[in-house]
């Protein structure tokens, strides 16, 4: 209430007075509550009764309560929408997944297994070898090409750029449309490496939030903790394969920062997981791998897409998604409202948008 009273600039006796409901607010004012603060319809406001909803609590378990306590309300927010998009893949699809193949429903995961071969799995699964993932130019395309494949195989890959920084991103499981949202803000290599771990936790047929730095992984109940140091396992041994790893660490003649570099720039990894993969071999000290982290820390890439409004969204939104939505509206089923309705955007807007897709495909 005191974030309501601050937003509207009231006195907080006045908020206090409306969710009691010893006074109400304007129209004018509810809906600057409902669209500008609680991202909500506004005809929610109207209903007898608050709906009835998943807590945070409930759907993850893969943080510790005090930190699910910590979530941001523009996170909360990103949940919400999330679940939103997966209804929206229900509805536009009839209910049923259209990927040919579906990598979770064919590949199962446990926390006992083999990391080396569920790793190996994976990737035989996803059809992408070593070679290929290193002649990648840039950590740019390599994310733009991991997410093709991840969707190609069923699930859907969304984006956006949380305030809440700590935030690496998210996933929600599903028997027909799972999930996985990732932070935009963060460097392209980071978002690699979230969405193998997000996928990890779907493969586990697990809901999941994830942090950047894992220090909240020691206060997790045992079962929930070693899901988290598998899924971060996972996605270290998938995108660094250990045979490949070791020939590579073989070549170089010390560990430095050019050498750090130069793996990571064929991994298409950060310098960090790099080193942290060195260091889980003994190569390095402890010390060292946390002095190196810490300076690298402020020249991290920046994971944004600029100012260019129509290029966000078609990031955020994903080619995939925006094909479908649009598919619907050229066979007549979807109105323009409609269309921005899926897209969440002003009807005004979904003319860029489209103009934005057409050109990501014609350069296809």
């Amino acid at each position: 209430m005191e974030d309501v009273a601050i937003h509207l600039k009231r006195d907080i006796a006045d908020i206090v007075a409306w969710e009691s409901g010893d006074a109400a607010p304007t129209y004018a004012q509810l809906e600057t509550l409902a669209y500008g603060l609680y991202k909500r319809p506004l005809a929610v406001f109207f209903l007898p009764a608050p709906p009835t909803e998943m807590k945070v609590k409930q759907e993850f378990r893969t943080l510790p309560d005090f930190e699910l306590d910590q979530l941001a309300a523009d996170t909360r927010y990103q949940l919400r929408l999330a679940h939103a998009h997966q209804i929206s893949l229900r509805e536009l699809n009839d209910g049923v997944n259209p990927a040919t193949h579906k990598i979770f429903r064919d590949v199962q995961l446990s926390g006992k297994d083999s990391v080396q071969e569920a790793a190996a799995s994976v990737r035989n699964y996803l059809g992408i070898s070593v070679a290929a993932q290193a002649a990648w130019s840039t950590s740019d395309e390599a994310l733009k090409v991991w997410r093709n494949v991840v969707e190609s195989v069923g699930i859907f890959v969304f984006k956006h750029s949380f305030k809440q920084k700590s935030i690496s991103g998210f996933c929600l499981a599903d028997e027909e449309f799972p999930v996985i949202y990732l932070n935009n803000s963060t460097a392209k290599t980071r978002q690699i490496f979230s969405l193998f771990h997000e996928l990890a936790h779907l493969l586990l047929k697990v809901n999941a939030i994830s942090k950047f730095d894992d220090s909240y992984i020691q206060y997790l109940p045992q079962k929930e903790k070693l899901i988290e140091q598998f899924c971060n396992a996972l996605a270290a041994e998938f995108l660094m394969p250990s045979a490949d790893f070791s020939i590579q660490l073989e070549s170089l003649s010390e560990i430095n920062d050019p050498s750090v570099q130069a793996l990571a720039r064929r991994y298409h990894v950060s310098r960090e997981a790099v080193l942290r993969r060195i260091l889980d071999r003994g190569l390095v000290q402890q010390a060292y791998y946390e002095a190196k982290v810490k300076q690298w820390a402020d020249e991290t890439e920046s994971g944004g897409s600029g100012g260019d409004y129509y290029a966000t969204q078609s990031t955020y939104l994903g080619e995939r998604y925006l094909q479908l939505v649009f598919s619907k509206h050229y066979q007549g089923r979807l109105t323009l409202e409609q269309v921005a309705d899926y897209l969440g955007v002003r009807t005004k807007s979904v003319a860029g948008i489209e103009a934005m897709l057409l050109r990501k495909t014609v350069s296809v």
